[in-house]
């Protein structure tokens, strides 16, 4: 999925105020960061007046709130197109295709992704549509998962702790991508995919069960990690 495109000068003109400074904020992300957002730059990179943001979003919070629905919707698309293409029968493939779908929306879209995991910029709470989206995720991931131990193909596993282990692992690969940490592996360019899906599948490989495993229980620890 390619990266957001910055917004035109003139793209208010096109008569959508919102999506308008929702592209401008996402402008100033990508150059500046989450933190440095300011309403008073967006308005005047969408060429408005000071106060006109004001009719949308009332402070700083609501406006970067609006761009993370925006990027969390997009990030849910890639997630559900992923796992619809495996087949029912193999939970640990759709298990391994959600985090793989994270690893390659994050790092596709670094800007979108650092939006919706800087939390203490964006009322979570408020939103049901943020709130929604990663429900979905968060049970295509579990849901796998749990079937994937109701059909034995679960190692001894505890899969309350598999579950956080997952999505830390490529929440850190994704952050060791946009924070520039592969370099200091000489990991570069598309090696940074490479590598990152490789590590998953590492890990998704722990995880089920073989011919030496004992029977999965919901109380087992993660024993072969």
């Amino acid at each position: 999925m390619p990266r957001a495109k910055a917004p035109s000068r003139g793209s208010y003109h096109h008569g959508n105020l919102r999506g308008a400074l929702i592209d401008a904020a996402i402008q100033m992300v990508e150059e500046v960061g989450p933190e440095n957002v300011s309403v008073r730059e967006v308005a005047k990179r969408a060429r408005v007046s000071p106060g006109a943001p004001f009719r949308h979003f009332p402070n700083k919070t609501a406006l970067m709130t609006a761009v993370a629905e925006q990027a969390m919707s997009l990030f849910r698309s890639e997630v559900v197109d992923a796992v619809e293409s495996i087949p029912k029968d193999d939970p640990m493939a759709r298990f391994e295709a959600v985090g793989s779908a994270y690893l390659h929306w994050a790092i596709h879209n670094p800007t979108h992704f650092q939006i919706i995991s800087t939390r203490s910029l964006i009322d979570w709470n408020s939103s049901e549509s943020l709130r929604e989206d990663n429900r979905v995720v968060r049970s295509a991931m579990e849901g796998a998962i749990e079937d994937a131990q109701q059909q034995g193909k679960l190692g001894a596993v505890n899969i309350a702790e598999a579950n956080v282990a997952a999505r830390a692992l490529v929440y850190g690969l994704a952050r060791m991508h946009i924070d520039g940490h592969f370099a200091q592996w000489a990991i570069a360019g598309e090696a940074v995919e490479r590598t990152a899906q490789s590590v998953l599948k590492q890990f998704v490989s722990l995880l089920r069960s073989d011919d030496t495993d004992s029977h999965p229980t919901p109380g087992g620890t993660l024993c072969r990690l």
